[in-house]
């Protein structure tokens, strides 16, 4: 019951702030690019934070929202093709509606394709790396949408905006659009405990914690973890026999968006240098990955890296390189998308064990892989990690000096 009151607490409490504040009208505009590193450990693979959630899994229904509403207003829409058949009938039907219906229906499909052509130019300008006109773009449709009065694409618009103006770090923005894009799919009835709701809560707990409003923040985590556990729980009653195709992939996916969740809470612990939490939350993120995604997934590999980061950070230096040279093994063997951050977790964990001539030598490796993959951030760490080597031989040689002459 307890759980159960959190739960419909932080729902209450996250979107009573939404509908005291009305409509939300607001401008993407800003910081072109938001990758914070909140822990300041050496190059951690926070470098990729804007990439971490898509190495889970696509829990969210406003994405199949989105896919299913493109796809509804294609079908059965203009007729295209077809036989002598379909031209009569045509001319029966024609003969049956007013021209003013069938301008009414005219007008209505048009603005379904406008709607639709506005989200996929706003989805390759993202692509593309052109995010005032992805705003643009949007801004145009969820206009629309409301114009049309078409919830599914409000949603969608709504939840694409709120990500466009996270990851411009305009966290006040993307805090008023997740909350109305959730505001919308209550009221249509989504369950507060759909994958999709918890999805964005947690997107919205991310986002207390990098405004450092604590108290929200672990609120929102502990709202999504333990939806999530009692959501699988449920599942786990379900005897195995009477398991569908269905029912399995929904367990799957809700219990990778809880790995996603500890993940979240992980890296917010380590901000704040809660680093046993930190390593707890870790090593169950870890676990679920390797059991539903297997030991050579990209984010498997991130997390023992992560986890390897934070147990380096505690003294426990043996554990952590065991740990990160398995990350860094297997990554060399699937071939990892963000390998140099691998390596560059190595080798601070090499810097911190005093092997210094190893750690100058993955250094120099994760350079030239994140200058080829233009990572800009991971390759000022990485530079930050070679001075520090630097000092570190400086501060040996001038202590070897100092005992040369004592002797």
């Amino acid at each position: 019951m307890a759980a159960v009151c959190v739960r419909r607490s932080f729902l209450s409490q996250t979107l009573s702030g939404f509908r005291s504040a009305g409509s939300c009208g607001i401008s993407a505009g800003g910081r072109s690019h938001l990758c914070r590193l909140q822990s300041g450990i050496s190059v951690t693979s926070e470098a990729v934070v804007g990439k971490r959630s898509a190495c889970w899994v696509k829990v969210s229904e406003h994405e199949s929202i989105g896919r299913n509403f493109q796809n509804t207003q294609r079908g059965g829409g203009r007729g295209r093709g077809g036989g002598g058949g379909r031209v009569l009938w045509a001319a029966v039907a024609f003969s049956l509606f007013s021209r003013t219906d069938e301008d009414h229906r005219d007008e209505a499909e048009r603005k379904q394709d406008e709607l639709i052509l506005l989200l996929k130019r706003a989805k390759l300008s993202v692509y593309y790396g052109e995010l005032q006109a992805a705003s643009g773009f949007l801004h145009q449709a969820i206009a629309l949408a409301h114009q049309t009065h078409n919830n599914q694409a409000i949603i969608y618009t709504y939840s694409q905006m709120a990500n466009l103006a996270y990851i411009q770090g305009q966290l006040d923005s993307a805090e008023k659009l997740f909350k109305a894009a959730m505001s919308f799919m209550l009221s249509g009835g989504m369950p507060q405990d759909n994958n999709a709701i918890i999805e964005m809560s947690l997107k919205l707990a991310t986002i207390y914690a990098e405004q450092n409003k604590a108290e929200l923040a672990e609120h929102g985590f502990r709202f999504c973890m333990e939806s999530l556990e009692v959501k699988l729980q449920r599942q786990k009653e379900i005897p195995a026999e009477e398991q569908t195709e269905e029912q399995e992939n929904l367990r799957k996916e809700t219990r990778l968006l809880l790995g996603l969740c500890l993940d979240s809470r992980a890296r917010y612990q380590a901000s704040m240098l809660h680093l046993k939490q930190a390593a707890q939350d870790y090593q169950k993120a870890l676990n679920i990955c390797q059991q539903e995604q297997g030991e050579t997934h990209p984010q498997t590999l991130v997390l023992m890296s992560d986890l390897a980061t934070i147990l380096d950070l505690q003294g426990c230096h043996d554990d952590a390189l065991v740990l990160v040279q398995q990350a860094v093994d297997l990554s060399r063997s699937v071939g990892h998308p963000h390998q140099h951050v691998l390596l560059g977790n190595m080798a601070g964990i090499l810097l911190h064990t005093g092997c210094l001539e190893d750690s100058v030598r993955f250094y120099q490796e994760a350079l030239s892989l994140a200058q080829q993959a233009g990572d800009q951030e991971a390759v000022d760490h990485i530079y930050e990690g070679l001075k520090e080597v630097k000092k570190k031989r400086e501060e040996k040689k001038k202590k070897e000096e100092e005992e040369e002459e004592e002797r």
